[in-house]
């Protein structure tokens, strides 16, 4: 029964990320994203109206042999690519939730870990794209955040004051970000990367904020210093950041507890 559920949500998240595919193709610069998202799907070489066949999340794209059926234009791999890594993600995600009951408080806090989960991957997918972290994804990931996280510190009631001090050092470190900001007038990073930070303390709290930005800059130093050396990109290349601090989110979403612990145990050996 379990492998079923499992199974259920990978699919389910296959077709959120075919939605979240429409969602960074209309926030794009060159798109109307005034009228919303409740227009029909299209191809974007043709325009031509797509239909379910089309739509089945990464089968088609293999079937059609990454091709459109109408035009035969190449479909990018972003595509099925977002599609199995949501439905990836989603799992991920409730398992490491570790829930059993499945009841409507269950359902709630699953229905806000997909949510920002969904909300970074556009930001990761974007950002690579525009070099640009969209204010229409931001605000709303952290005006959920800040009203989940203060339904959780109500607690019914019974006042959760362990979680106010937990949300305040989780923000505490993004502020080194603004740091680098002012510090070099934007040049070496924009105020787009800071409010994902904001989001990210507000998200994982301390003292996983510090493994995901620990990993944000060790990766992103990592590949920097690959494009450098490969000469794709120069010192005065411009880089997103967004999708490092992205990535070291999900590192410490998954793995956050068990590096810090880690960590811990090999600093009281010495």
């Amino acid at each position: 029964m379990e492998i079923l559920i499992y199974i259920f949500i990978f699919l389910f998240g296959s077709t959120v990320g075919s939605f979240l595919n429409s969602v960074i193709y209309r926030l794009a610069p060159h798109q109307n994203f005034g009228g919303g998202l409740g227009g029909r799907s299209y191809c974007p070489n043709c325009k031509h109206l797509l239909f379910w066949q089309d739509l089945i999340p990464a089968l088609s794209f293999i079937l059609l042999r990454g091709r459109c059926r109408y035009c035969h234009q190449k479909i990018s791999w972003q595509y099925p690519l977002v599609e199995l890594t949501t439905g990836i993600l989603f799992v991920l995600t409730t398992y490491n939730l570790q829930l059993t009951t499945y009841n409507l408080q269950d359902l709630f806090v699953v229905s806000y870990w997909l949510f920002v989960v969904s909300c970074l991957l556009v930001i990761f997918v974007y950002d690579l794209k525009h070099y640009i972290i969209p204010d229409k994804i931001i605000y709303p990931a952290i005006g959920i955040t800040v009203l989940y996280q203060l339904f959780g510190i109500w607690n019914f009631g019974n006042w959760n004051l362990f979680r106010i001090s937990d949300l305040g050092f989780g923000i505490l470190p993004s502020l080194s970000l603004l740091a680098i900001i002012l510090i070099s007038r934007g040049q070496w990073m924009g105020m787009g990367d800071f409010k994902l930070a904001i989001l990210m303390g507000l998200f994982l709290g301390f003292p996983n904020i510090l493994v995901a930005l620990f990993f944000a800059f060790l990766i992103g130093a990592i590949i920097g210093v690959g494009l450098i050396l490969s000469g794709k990109k120069t010192l005065k290349s411009e880089v997103p950041f967004g999708p490092f601090l992205v990535t070291g989110t999900f590192l410490a979403i998954f793995w956050g507890e068990q590096l810090v612990n880690w960590y811990l145990n090999l600093f009281l050996l010495y």
